[in-house]
C-alpha cells in the first residue's frame, strides 16, 4: 500500500473502503492542490470514538468556516492513553469511516503521537478549530506554537451541553443490556 492510500478494515466480512482516510502525507498533498486552487483549509482533531449530536454539530460549523474540512483523528494507542484502557469503543478505522462518510469532512488522516503540533506543521491549516470547552489556555502550548508558526487562526466552536462521548457510554450503561 503506499502512503497515500486509503486503509481497509475487514468487519465481519465486509471491507471498509475508506477514499476520505489519507496518510499525512497524502493529506499535505490534497492540502497542497487546495492551496494551489486558493482553497482554505480548516483542520480539527479529536477521537470521535461515537459520533453524536455535539460532535456533528461542531464539524458541520467547521466546515462552515473554509472550502474543505480535514479532520486529524487519534490513533487508538492515543485514545487508550488520553481515555484509559476500556477506550476507544470502535477502532480508528471504524471512527475514520464513519467521519468519511460525512459530507461536511473532506479528509481524515490518522496521527499516533500524544499532540498534533508535528501535523499542524505539516498540513498548515488555514483555519483550526476545537470545540467550545477548549480555550487558548487549554489548548497545548506545542499545538499553540505549531498553529502560530504557519498562521492559523484558531476558532472555538459553540459547545453544546450534554452532548459527549463518556455521557453517551453512561446512558447506554444505564440502559442496560439493547
Amino acid at each position: 500500500m503506499d502512503n497515500t492510500s486509503p486503509k481497509r478494515e475487514a468487519c465481519h466480512a465486509v471491507t471498509l473502503d475508506n477514499p476520505k482516510l489519507l496518510s499525512l502525507a497524502g493529506a499535505v498533498a490534497r492540502r497542497e492542490q487546495l492551496r494551489a486552487a486558493g482553497r482554505r483549509v480548516v483542520l480539527t482533531n479529536g477521537i470521535f470514538d461515537l459520533l453524536h449530536t455535539g460532535h456533528l454539530y461542531s464539524l458541520q460549523t467547521a466546515r462552515a468556516l473554509g472550502d474543505a474540512l480535514f479532520v486529524a483523528l487519534n490513533a487508538d494507542a492515543s485514545t487508550r492513553a488520553l481515555k484509559g484502557p476500556s477506550r476507544p469503543v470502535q477502532t480508528e478505522a471504524q471512527r475514520a469511516y464513519a467521519l468519511g462518510a460525512l459530507a461536511c469532512v473532506d479528509a481524515v488522516f490518522i496521527f499516533n503521537t500524544p499532540r498534533l503540533d508535528a501535523e499542524i506543521r505539516a498540513l498548515r491549516p488555514d483555519i483550526y478549530c476545537k470545540a467550545g470547552d477548549y480555550t487558548l489556555a487549554k489548548l497545548d502550548p506545542a499545538e499553540r506554537a505549531a498553529l502560530a508558526a504557519v498562521g492559523a487562526r484558531i476558532e472555538f466552536m459553540p459547545f453544546l451541553p450534554g452532548f459527549s462521548t463518556t455521557e453517551l457510554i453512561a446512558r447506554i450503561k444505564a440502559a442496560g443490556e439493547v
